[in-house]
Protein backbone atom coordinates (compact mmCIF):
# COMPACT_ATOMS: atom_id res chain seq x y z
CA UNK A 1 0.00 0.00 0.00
CA UNK A 2 1.13 3.55 -0.68
CA UNK A 3 1.37 6.17 2.05
CA UNK A 4 -1.79 7.71 0.64
CA UNK A 5 -3.59 4.37 0.89
CA UNK A 6 -2.35 3.80 4.44
CA UNK A 7 -3.42 7.26 5.55
CA UNK A 8 -6.81 6.90 3.87
CA UNK A 9 -7.46 3.59 5.63
CA UNK A 10 -5.64 3.84 8.97
CA UNK A 11 -4.77 7.45 9.87
CA UNK A 12 -6.33 8.92 13.02
CA UNK A 13 -6.96 12.66 12.92
CA UNK A 14 -4.61 14.64 15.18
CA UNK A 15 -3.04 11.41 16.49
CA UNK A 16 -1.60 9.03 13.88
CA UNK A 17 -0.31 9.39 10.34
CA UNK A 18 1.96 7.56 7.92
CA UNK A 19 5.04 9.36 6.60
CA UNK A 20 8.15 8.57 4.55
CA UNK A 21 11.23 8.08 6.69
CA UNK A 22 14.92 7.76 5.95
CA UNK A 23 15.58 5.63 2.89
CA UNK A 24 11.93 6.05 1.93
CA UNK A 25 10.82 3.49 4.52
CA UNK A 26 7.21 3.98 5.67
CA UNK A 27 6.84 5.16 9.26
CA UNK A 28 3.91 5.57 11.63
CA UNK A 29 4.06 8.85 13.54
CA UNK A 30 2.02 8.97 16.76
CA UNK A 31 1.27 12.04 18.85
CA UNK A 32 -1.34 11.86 21.58
CA UNK A 33 -1.98 13.46 24.96
CA UNK A 34 0.37 11.04 26.70
CA UNK A 35 3.38 10.51 24.44
CA UNK A 36 4.96 10.64 21.00
CA UNK A 37 6.27 7.62 19.11
CA UNK A 38 7.58 6.52 15.73
CA UNK A 39 7.16 2.98 14.36
CA UNK A 40 8.80 1.59 11.21
CA UNK A 41 6.71 -0.81 9.13
CA UNK A 42 10.06 -2.26 8.06
CA UNK A 43 10.62 -4.72 10.89
CA UNK A 44 7.56 -3.54 12.87
CA UNK A 45 10.15 -1.66 14.88
CA UNK A 46 9.36 1.04 17.42
CA UNK A 47 12.07 3.66 16.84
CA UNK A 48 11.03 6.37 19.27
CA UNK A 49 8.98 6.64 22.45
CA UNK A 50 8.87 9.87 24.40
CA UNK A 51 6.28 10.40 27.12
CA UNK A 52 5.12 13.99 27.61
CA UNK A 53 7.63 15.86 29.74
CA UNK A 54 10.50 13.40 29.14
CA UNK A 55 13.88 15.12 28.78
CA UNK A 56 15.10 12.56 26.23
CA UNK A 57 13.71 9.72 24.15
CA UNK A 58 13.33 6.44 26.01
CA UNK A 59 14.71 4.58 22.98
CA UNK A 60 18.09 4.92 21.28
CA UNK A 61 18.62 4.78 17.50
CA UNK A 62 22.09 5.13 15.98
CA UNK A 63 22.66 8.08 13.66
CA UNK A 64 24.48 5.58 11.40
CA UNK A 65 21.66 3.04 11.36
CA UNK A 66 20.83 1.49 7.99
CA UNK A 67 17.40 2.42 6.68
CA UNK A 68 17.00 0.18 3.66
CA UNK A 69 15.13 -2.93 2.62
CA UNK A 70 16.75 -6.15 3.76
CA UNK A 71 18.85 -4.54 6.50
CA UNK A 72 18.18 -4.32 10.23
CA UNK A 73 17.79 -0.89 11.85
CA UNK A 74 20.23 -0.40 14.74
CA UNK A 75 18.17 0.78 17.69
CA UNK A 76 14.62 1.13 18.95
CA UNK A 77 13.01 -2.25 19.60
CA UNK A 78 14.02 -4.74 16.88
CA UNK A 79 12.11 -8.04 16.82
CA UNK A 80 14.41 -11.06 16.95
CA UNK A 81 12.37 -13.98 15.54
CA UNK A 82 12.17 -16.99 14.94
CA UNK A 83 15.60 -17.31 16.51
CA UNK A 84 17.62 -15.17 18.86
CA UNK A 85 21.32 -14.77 18.11
CA UNK A 86 23.21 -16.78 15.53
CA UNK A 87 21.49 -19.22 13.17
CA UNK A 88 20.74 -22.19 15.45
CA UNK A 89 21.32 -24.67 12.62
CA UNK A 90 24.52 -23.07 11.36
CA UNK A 91 23.14 -22.64 7.83
CA UNK A 92 24.45 -19.12 7.37
CA UNK A 93 21.08 -17.45 7.81
CA UNK A 94 20.99 -13.94 9.31
CA UNK A 95 21.48 -13.46 13.05
CA UNK A 96 18.22 -12.82 14.93
CA UNK A 97 16.05 -14.29 12.19
CA UNK A 98 13.85 -12.75 9.53
CA UNK A 99 11.17 -10.59 11.16
CA UNK A 100 13.26 -7.42 11.65
CA UNK A 101 14.19 -7.09 7.96
CA UNK A 102 10.75 -7.46 6.37
CA UNK A 103 7.88 -5.12 5.65
CA UNK A 104 4.90 -5.78 7.91
CA UNK A 105 1.28 -5.02 7.07
CA UNK A 106 -1.11 -2.82 9.04
CA UNK A 107 -4.17 -4.65 10.34
CA UNK A 108 -5.76 -1.80 12.25
CA UNK A 109 -5.26 1.35 14.30
CA UNK A 110 -7.48 2.73 17.06
CA UNK A 111 -7.75 5.15 19.95
CA UNK A 112 -8.44 3.65 23.36
CA UNK A 113 -10.91 5.17 25.84
CA UNK A 114 -7.89 6.43 27.81
CA UNK A 115 -6.58 8.32 24.77
CA UNK A 116 -3.77 5.87 24.02
CA UNK A 117 -3.00 4.89 20.43
CA UNK A 118 -3.25 1.20 19.48
CA UNK A 119 -1.61 -0.30 16.38
CA UNK A 120 -1.73 -3.91 15.14
CA UNK A 121 0.84 -5.12 12.60
CA UNK A 122 1.08 -8.55 10.93
CA UNK A 123 3.70 -10.67 9.21
CA UNK A 124 2.85 -13.98 7.54
CA UNK A 125 4.81 -16.68 5.76
CA UNK A 126 5.62 -16.22 2.10
CA UNK A 127 7.60 -18.32 -0.40
CA UNK A 128 10.61 -16.14 0.52
CA UNK A 129 10.30 -16.81 4.26
CA UNK A 130 9.64 -20.51 3.59
CA UNK A 131 12.98 -20.69 1.77
CA UNK A 132 14.67 -19.34 4.91
CA UNK A 133 12.55 -21.01 7.60
CA UNK A 134 10.16 -23.70 6.27
CA UNK A 135 7.15 -23.14 8.53
CA UNK A 136 3.73 -21.52 8.14
CA UNK A 137 3.09 -18.79 10.70
CA UNK A 138 1.27 -15.61 11.58
CA UNK A 139 3.19 -13.08 13.64
CA UNK A 140 1.26 -10.19 15.19
CA UNK A 141 2.66 -7.18 17.03
CA UNK A 142 0.29 -5.06 19.07
CA UNK A 143 1.67 -1.64 20.02
CA UNK A 144 -0.03 0.67 22.50
CA UNK A 145 1.41 4.16 22.89
CA UNK A 146 0.42 5.96 26.08
CA UNK A 147 2.27 7.05 29.19
CA UNK A 148 3.49 3.42 29.02
CA UNK A 149 4.64 1.75 25.81
CA UNK A 150 3.11 -1.72 25.55
CA UNK A 151 4.33 -4.30 23.05
CA UNK A 152 2.80 -7.76 22.58
CA UNK A 153 4.24 -10.17 20.02
CA UNK A 154 2.06 -13.21 19.30
CA UNK A 155 3.31 -16.18 17.26
CA UNK A 156 0.74 -18.55 15.76
CA UNK A 157 1.59 -21.85 14.13
CA UNK A 158 -0.67 -21.97 11.06
CA UNK A 159 1.00 -25.06 9.64
CA UNK A 160 0.56 -28.80 10.12
CA UNK A 161 3.75 -29.60 12.03
CA UNK A 162 5.21 -28.28 15.30
CA UNK A 163 7.98 -25.70 15.29
CA UNK A 164 10.35 -24.26 17.90
CA UNK A 165 11.38 -20.63 18.28
CA UNK A 166 13.55 -18.35 20.37
CA UNK A 167 12.86 -14.62 20.24
CA UNK A 168 13.35 -11.21 21.83
CA UNK A 169 12.07 -7.67 21.98
CA UNK A 170 15.60 -6.27 21.63
CA UNK A 171 15.09 -2.91 23.38
CA UNK A 172 17.79 -0.23 23.10
CA UNK A 173 17.31 2.27 25.94
CA UNK A 174 18.81 5.76 25.85
CA UNK A 175 21.07 6.54 28.81
CA UNK A 176 22.91 9.70 29.72
CA UNK A 177 26.15 7.86 30.52
CA UNK A 178 26.59 4.08 30.47
CA UNK A 179 29.13 4.31 33.31
CA UNK A 180 26.40 5.81 35.52
CA UNK A 181 23.79 3.21 34.52
CA UNK A 182 22.77 0.00 36.28
CA UNK A 183 20.15 -2.68 35.67
CA UNK A 184 18.31 -3.86 38.77
CA UNK A 185 16.13 -6.90 39.41
CA UNK A 186 18.53 -9.65 38.36
CA UNK A 187 20.38 -10.16 41.65
CA UNK A 188 20.74 -13.90 42.31
CA UNK A 189 19.95 -14.98 38.74
CA UNK A 190 22.48 -17.02 36.77
CA UNK A 191 23.58 -15.84 33.36
CA UNK A 192 25.44 -17.18 30.36
CA UNK A 193 28.30 -14.77 29.73
CA UNK A 194 28.69 -14.64 25.95
CA UNK A 195 31.53 -12.12 26.34
CA UNK A 196 33.46 -14.76 28.33
CA UNK A 197 33.06 -17.82 26.14
CA UNK A 198 29.65 -18.87 27.46
CA UNK A 199 30.59 -19.36 31.10
CA UNK A 200 27.64 -19.53 33.50
CA UNK A 201 27.92 -17.10 36.42
CA UNK A 202 25.73 -15.80 39.27
CA UNK A 203 24.65 -12.17 39.31
CA UNK A 204 25.52 -10.34 42.54
CA UNK A 205 23.71 -7.04 42.98
CA UNK A 206 22.87 -4.68 40.11
CA UNK A 207 24.35 -5.09 36.63
CA UNK A 208 26.94 -2.39 35.98
CA UNK A 209 28.83 -1.53 32.79
CA UNK A 210 32.61 -1.14 32.67
CA UNK A 211 33.39 -3.44 29.71
CA UNK A 212 31.48 -5.43 27.08
CA UNK A 213 28.32 -6.97 28.57
CA UNK A 214 26.56 -9.76 26.65
CA UNK A 215 24.52 -11.88 29.04
CA UNK A 216 21.50 -14.18 28.86
CA UNK A 217 19.82 -14.37 32.28
CA UNK A 218 17.74 -17.46 33.07
CA UNK A 219 14.86 -17.33 35.52
CA UNK A 220 14.53 -13.56 35.18
CA UNK A 221 11.75 -11.88 37.17
CA UNK A 222 8.87 -10.09 35.47
CA UNK A 223 10.06 -6.62 36.50
CA UNK A 224 13.44 -5.04 35.74
CA UNK A 225 14.67 -1.47 35.80
CA UNK A 226 17.35 0.59 34.06
CA UNK A 227 18.55 3.19 36.56
CA UNK A 228 20.11 6.15 34.76
CA UNK A 229 21.81 8.48 37.21
CA UNK A 230 23.05 10.84 34.48
CA UNK A 231 19.49 11.60 33.30
CA UNK A 232 18.04 11.07 36.79
CA UNK A 233 15.39 8.65 35.58
CA UNK A 234 14.40 4.99 35.67
CA UNK A 235 13.11 2.91 32.76
CA UNK A 236 10.88 0.15 34.12
CA UNK A 237 10.24 -3.00 32.08
CA UNK A 238 7.52 -5.50 32.91
CA UNK A 239 7.62 -8.77 30.93
CA UNK A 240 4.97 -11.37 30.17
CA UNK A 241 5.48 -14.75 28.54
CA UNK A 242 9.19 -14.55 29.29
CA UNK A 243 11.56 -15.95 31.91
CA UNK A 244 14.72 -14.80 30.13
CA UNK A 245 16.35 -11.37 30.02
CA UNK A 246 19.26 -10.31 27.83
CA UNK A 247 21.54 -7.43 28.83
CA UNK A 248 23.92 -6.10 26.19
CA UNK A 249 26.36 -3.27 25.58
CA UNK A 250 29.16 -3.73 23.00
CA UNK A 251 31.66 -1.38 24.69
CA UNK A 252 34.40 0.44 22.82
CA UNK A 253 36.21 -2.17 20.71
CA UNK A 254 33.13 -3.91 19.34
CA UNK A 255 31.25 -0.63 18.80
CA UNK A 256 34.16 0.72 16.74
CA UNK A 257 33.95 -2.35 14.49
CA UNK A 258 30.23 -1.92 13.74
CA UNK A 259 29.43 0.09 10.61
CA UNK A 260 26.02 1.17 11.89
CA UNK A 261 27.24 2.58 15.23
CA UNK A 262 29.31 5.67 15.98
CA UNK A 263 32.49 4.68 17.81
CA UNK A 264 31.25 6.22 21.07
CA UNK A 265 27.56 5.22 20.77
CA UNK A 266 28.10 2.52 23.39
CA UNK A 267 28.17 5.32 25.97
CA UNK A 268 24.57 6.23 25.14
CA UNK A 269 22.52 3.03 25.35
CA UNK A 270 21.87 -0.13 27.30
CA UNK A 271 19.95 -3.07 25.85
CA UNK A 272 17.65 -4.89 28.26
CA UNK A 273 15.68 -7.42 26.24
CA UNK A 274 12.49 -9.30 27.00
CA UNK A 275 13.17 -12.74 25.57
CA UNK A 276 12.61 -16.44 25.18
CA UNK A 277 16.22 -17.41 24.60
CA UNK A 278 18.99 -19.66 25.86
CA UNK A 279 17.32 -22.76 27.30
CA UNK A 280 13.87 -21.14 27.13
CA UNK A 281 12.79 -22.50 23.74
CA UNK A 282 9.10 -22.18 22.82
CA UNK A 283 7.61 -25.12 20.91
CA UNK A 284 4.24 -24.58 19.25
CA UNK A 285 2.02 -27.40 17.98
CA UNK A 286 -0.17 -26.83 14.90
CA UNK A 287 -2.70 -24.17 15.87
CA UNK A 288 -0.70 -23.20 18.96
CA UNK A 289 0.31 -19.66 19.89
CA UNK A 290 2.61 -17.84 22.30
CA UNK A 291 2.51 -14.22 23.48
CA UNK A 292 5.66 -12.33 24.47
CA UNK A 293 4.98 -8.90 25.91
CA UNK A 294 6.75 -5.95 27.50
CA UNK A 295 5.46 -2.77 29.15
CA UNK A 296 7.99 0.07 29.22
CA UNK A 297 7.49 3.08 31.48
CA UNK A 298 9.57 6.04 32.63
CA UNK A 299 9.78 7.44 36.15
CA UNK A 300 12.04 9.98 37.90
CA UNK A 301 14.87 8.60 39.98
CA UNK A 302 13.94 8.81 43.66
Amino acid sequence: MTLEDLNAEHAIADQLRFIAGRGGLPLIQVRNAHAEAVVSLHGAQVLSFRPRGASADVLFVSERAHFQSGKAIRGGVPICWPWFGADPQGLGRPSHGLARTRLWSVRDTATTPEGDTHITLDLMDTPETMAIWPHAFQLTLQITVGATLRLALTTRNTGETPFAITQALHSYFTVGDIAQTTVTGLDGCHYTDKAAGGAVKPQAGAVAFAAEVDRIYAGAPAELAVEDRALQRVVRIRAEGSHTAVVWNPWATLAASMADLEDDDYLRFACVETANAGDEVVTLPPGGEHRLAAAIALSPMG
